[in-house]
Order: C-alpha cells, then sequence, then structure tokens
C-alpha cells in the first residue's frame, strides 16, 4: 500500500512539473476561467430575476449590510454608505420637485470629480432616469452637441463650470431646457441654484416603484467616445453592460477589504465603470481624487492604505517620471488596473515600486468584447482562453491600412488574420454580446457595424484597432486606424480638430492626424493645412481657435504648411506618410510650427525645439 501511495506521489509531482514546463500558465487560465464562470452565472441570474436587480439594488444592500463602512473619502472627509445613501435621496426629491423628473428621463451631468457626482447619479438611478456623463473638458458646440444628442432635458454642473454653461445658456434657453447649478444661489437668469433645494428635502427612501419599469436592456447611463470619425458619440449603456463592467474588479481579483484609488476621471468608463461601480459591487472604499497627481500619488496611497490602483499609460509614465525616493516601495499597493502602458514603462514601474500585479484591460465603451491580462505578462493587453471566446466570440481581420478597410477574397467575405499577424479586431454581434450603439446617432452606428465578415448574413462589430494574437494566446495593442487618435488618455476626433483649424481665415484645408513622441504614450496632435490664396500662416489667430474651442489635449502641436493635400481616389485625405515623416525640421522641407503655450501662439519648429522634446526638456 506505502509503494502505491509513494508512486501516486511520485506521478503527480511528475504531472506537476509536465504541467508547470509545457503549460506555464494553466494555472492562472484555471482560476481565471473559474471565476469568470462564476461572474457569467452571476449575470445569468441578474438577467432572469424579477424584479430587475441593478447596481443601485446592490448598492442599496451594501447600506443594509455596512451602513457605517466608509464609501467616500475625498479631501479630507469621508462618507459612509449610509451618508451617501441619505444624500442620494434628498437630491431624488429636490429633483423630482424641481425639475418633474419622471422614470425614463436623461439628465446630464457635467461635473468634475466630487462626492456630489456620486450622489446625484445615483439619486438619478432612484428615479429611473438614466445619466449622461459629460466631459467637463468641452465647451461651446461640442458641449452643445453631446448634450442635444442623448436627449437630455435637464443639465447639472459644478459651480466652477458655470462659465461653460453661461457661453451655451442662450441656446439651451431657446430648447426649453432646464439648468441646474450644484450651488446655494445662482444670479443668472435662466441657472436654477440645486444645492439649497436639496439640502432641505427629506432624505427618506425612495419607493421602489419610481422605476418600477427599468429592466436590464434599459439605458443606464451615457458615456461619450470620440469613436472613429467626427464629434464625441453618445454610447448607450444598458444596465447589462454596467454589471459586465461592474465585475472586472472581481476578475481581477479584489476583494471587499480592499480600498481602491480613483484619480481618473468619473465620466469615462475606467473611472465610472471600473472603478466607482465596480467598488459597488465589492462593497469596498473608494479614495477619490478632483484629478491625478503624480507628485501626490504615493502619499495619498500610503496615506488611506490604498491597496488597488488605477491607471492609463500616461499616468503610469507620470510616476516613473518623478525624483526616485527611498521610500517608493513603502506602500499597500497590491493590484493595478487600467490600459495602455509601454512595455518598458510597465517594466520601470516594477522596478521602482514593487511587486504590482498590473491587469492590463482592452475594452472599448460601446463595444462587444474586451480582454484582461490576467498573467500580468508585460506587454500585453489579455490572453484569450475558450470561456472567453465562448461568451464574446470574436476575430482578428487582415486589414488595409492604405485603404483603410477590411481585405476581402473573391467570395466577398473578411479573410482571418494568421497566427502573430496585425489584424483588425472585431467582435460578433449576438444575445450574449451585442452592440447597442450610439444615442441620436444611427449614421454613426451603421458605421460601427461590419457585415459579411467569416459568412453571408454574419454581424461584427468594427473595433476600429489593430490588434495581434501570439501562439501562446496573449493579445498586443498595435495601433487605432480611421480618424480617431489618443492623447493624454484621451480619444482625439481629428475631423472635429480640422474644422477649428479651418475656422482660422487663412486656412483653407486642414488634415489632422497624431504622430508619436518617442518617450509618449499615444500620438500628439498635428495637421498639415493648405492656405487661401495670397495668405501667410496667421500664428495668432491659429492659437486663438484651437485655444477657444478644443481641450488642451485635441490642440494640434505642431502645424505644416502644404501647398496642396494629398488626396485618395475616393477623395479621402491621406494620412499614412505625413504620419511616417512626422515633426522632424531637419528632414520635412515644408515650414513647420509648434504650439507654444507659454507664449501663446504657433512658432516657427526649429531643430532647436526639436531637440528640447526629444530630450524632454519641453513638456508635452
Amino acid at each position: 500500500m506505502y509503494l502505491w501511495l509513494t508512486a501516486l506521489a511520485g506521478l503527480a509531482i511528475l504531472f506537476f512539473f509536465y504541467i508547470r514546463a509545457h503549460f506555464p500558465y494553466f494555472s492562472a487560465d484555471f482560476w481565471t476561467v473559474l471565476r469568470s464562470v462564476g461572474l457569467g452565472l452571476r449575470l445569468l441570474k441578474y438577467k432572469r430575476i424579477k424584479p430587475f436587480y441593478s447596481i443601485l439594488d446592490c448598492f442599496l444592500d451594501a447600506v443594509k449590510s455596512h451602513p457605517d463602512k466608509i464609501f467616500l473619502h475625498f479631501e479630507g472627509r469621508a462618507y459612509t454608505y449610509g451618508e451617501v445613501d441619505r444624500q442620494s435621496n434628498k437630491v431624488s426629491r429636490a429633483l423630482q420637485a424641481e425639475a418633474r423628473l419622471k422614470e425614463g428621463d436623461a439628465v446630464a451631468l457635467f461635473m468634475a470629480n466630487e462626492p456630489s457626482f456620486v450622489w446625484i447619479w445615483l439619486g438619478l438611478a432612484k428615479l429611473g432616469c438614466p445619466a449622461a456623463l459629460l466631459n467637463f473638458n468641452i465647451r461651446s458646440k461640442s458641449l452643445l452637441h453631446c448634450f442635444s444628442c442623448c436627449g437630455a432635458k435637464v443639465i447639472i454642473a459644478s459651480p466652477e463650470l458655470q462659465g461653460a454653461v453661461e457661453e451655451v445658456l442662450p441656446t439651451l434657453r431657446e430648447q426649453g431646457i432646464s439648468v441646474y447649478l450644484l450651488s446655494e444661489s445662482c444670479s443668472v437668469p435662466g441657472i436654477n441654484a440645486l444645492l439649497d433645494k436639496i439640502s432641505q428635502a427629506s432624505d427618506q427612501p425612495m419607493s421602489r416603484d419610481l422605476r418600477a419599469n427599468v429592466h436590464i436592456r434599459s439605458t443606464a447611463i451615457y458615456i461619450y467616445t470620440s469613436g472613429t470619425t467626427g464629434l464625441p458619440k453618445a454610447a448607450v449603456v444598458t444596465h447589462e453592460r454596467v454589471w459586465a463592467s461592474s465585475f472586472l474588479q472581481a476578475a481581477c481579483g479584489v476583494t471587499t477589504e480592499d480600498i481602491f484609488y480613483i484619480n481618473l476621471p468619473l465620466y469615462h468608463s475606467a473611472g465610472f465603470l471600473i472603478g466607482l461601480v465596480g467598488g459597488i459591487e465589492r462593497g469596498i472604499t473608494i479614495i477619490l481624487r478632483r484629478k491625478f497627481s503624480a507628485s501626490q500619488f504615493w502619499d495619498d496611497c500610503r496615506k488611506h492604505d490604498v491597496t488597488v490602483m488605477q491607471y492609463i499609460g500616461e499616468t503610469m509614465r507620470y510616476l516613473c517620471n518623478m525624483p526616485k525616493k527611498e521610500n517608493e516601495k513603502n506602500h499597500k499597493v497590491r493590484i493595478a488596473i487600467g490600459n495602455g502602458v509601454r512595455p518598458d514603462v510597465w517594466a520601470e514601474f516594477l522596478h521602482r515600486f514593487g511587486d504590482i500585479k498590473v491587469k492590463e484591460l482592452y475594452a472599448a465603451t460601446e463595444g462587444n468584447i474586451g480582454f484582461i491580462n490576467y498573467t500580468s505578462k508585460i506587454g500585453a493587453v489579455g490572453r484569450v482562453n475558450f470561456v472567453h471566446k465562448f461568451f464574446f466570440p470574436f476575430t482578428v481581420i487582415k486589414f488595409d491600412i492604405e485603404k483603410e478597410e477590411p481585405v476581402r477574397n473573391s467570395a466577398g467575405l473578411c479573410i482571418k488574420a494568421a497566427v502573430g499577424e496585425t489584424g483588425l479586431l472585431v467582435g460578433k454581434v449576438t444575445q450574449r454580446s451585442p452592440f447597442v450603439g450610439y444615442a441620436g446617432n444611427q449614421q454613426q452606428t451603421e458605421k460601427k457595424r461590419l457585415r459579411d465578415v467569416l459568412k453571408k448574413g454574419d454581424l461584427y462589430f468594427n473595433s476600429g484597432d489593430l490588434l495581434r494574437i501570439d501562439s501562446d494566446n496573449f493579445v498586443y495593442f498595435q495601433d487605432r486606424v480611421g480618424d480617431t487618435f489618443r492623447w493624454k488618455g484621451e480619444n482625439v476626433a481629428t475631423s472635429e480638430v480640422a474644422d477649428i483649424l479651418t475656422m482660422a481665415y487663412c486656412v483653407l484645408e486642414a488634415n489632422v492626424y497624431g504622430v508619436k513622441v518617442e518617450g509618449h504614450e499615444g500620438r500628439i496632435g498635428m495637421a498639415a493645412v493648405t492656405l487661401k490664396e495670397g495668405q501667410d500662416f496667421d500664428c495668432a489667430d491659429a492659437y486663438k481657435q484651437v485655444a477657444t474651442y478644443l481641450p488642451t489635449y485635441a490642440r494640434p502641436r505642431f502645424i505644416r504648411i502644404q501647398p496642396s493635400l494629398e488626396m485618395t481616389g475616393t477623395f479621402k485625405m491621406k494620412k499614412v506618410k505625413l504620419v511616417e515623416e512626422g515633426f522632424n525640421p531637419a528632414q520635412i522641407k515644408d515650414p513647420l510650427y509648434f504650439l507654444d503655450p507659454e507664449k501663446k501662439t504657433y512658432v516657427p519648429m526649429t531643430e532647436e525645439i526639436y531637440r528640447a522634446i526629444a530630450s524632454m526638456e519641453i513638456k508635452l
């Protein structure tokens, strides 16, 4: 008997080493599949349960189970689950009385990161009202567009954004929009103070009947994305999508005992869905910061015993660029969740700040496919397993960069990319993985639909992203395609920037694109322009237009003056060669200009400026 047991033990050890040698990620795959199946079953349960159980109900259950647990820390003040619940009740009652809100009415939130953002959203959810999360950097035309496309009749703004609201107030008043400011009083006609009404309202619980018709496929929120072209589009985020996104923290190993640090904007999917909503699903404490600060990041983490952080590629780089300190590994952060970090920055981050499990993600707000790098292998944005592909079928297809379209065979079908080959990621549209599209923009919704991909009549979501999958099933992000590039963690729609540039009197045409800068994630904005006959480039006027109408990250930092713009046969502006040529004045004979934020104008681009950018003496 003893010999048999010894033999079995020996075989088990041999099997273990065989698996470890030939399948190094078996353990990570096994536990991830197990966790994914569990989360999938939970989502299935929420789809079927009646009455519908939303993330709001999850929050209310947390209030019942631990009302005195800290939910939010913000600028030296702590708010418990119970306090936030009561405050959201007051918001519901105030808006019900003042704005006459009812189930299904969309309300736009034009607010920065602050606790009131959280309880106003919860208050709206208690009324069955979807919230449109406006980017607080947008102004003028973009602000009006974003507001109108979600069909909202009410906008709520932070006091510090009153000036931006006043710019578009005449148009809002013409459209009969109710405008509220989170202040005790406001003397501007057409803008109503809301804070005084909230403070006077009752904090008694709201009736569930107010949201009786909300279901899993109802719109929960609108989150804005520039997508592939044009002005920002309102991605419709259903309650099903909210639940699925909330599970990302659980999928990354976050527990109820963790403390989560949010310094990304709450109008973003990352900050709102993964951070805030994921925190509610876990029932954890959230450290909320108004905006990211590299100099105070680790001090915040130590002060609040943060165990989970969020990042985008740029924030990771900013942390690595800070002067080195002796106590850099003196913290409790164990998990970092985010996307867009370069492999070299990733490695440097781990070297300097310790053994933190970096969970790199890939996803799109409006998309139906995403990945998680649950192994923390440096450089990969995800890993494919059979369960993932069963629930969210996708493929990577060959893509023609010049023509900016999928390659098709003689039968008119797309061609799968080979293992290790870069191609366009597309996600199959199914009952389990739907693509809802954009509010009030059927044309742009249709542009994201790709038909006849692998067989006639099938339907896929076009991600607009180029990825590759290697022989070990790791997924690597390669680039964005179309008319969008990413800078400072924000998507920049080139057509919008071009429209603004052509408002400068001297500019006839503008071709906007993103170019790589050594040591930076993403691509920075550049434009090739032609001038009106007899006109010289007016540096001051061009700067005035981009500074007035575009947020900082969308302003083209380099402008190239050309005699004519190169077009395709279908009259699309060619960008590939321009992108490759970049902004080096030693290699480009066309006049080049650089946006100098200190001088508040465009200045001639010199080799001295180019060297200062390359050495990072000039901060972009």
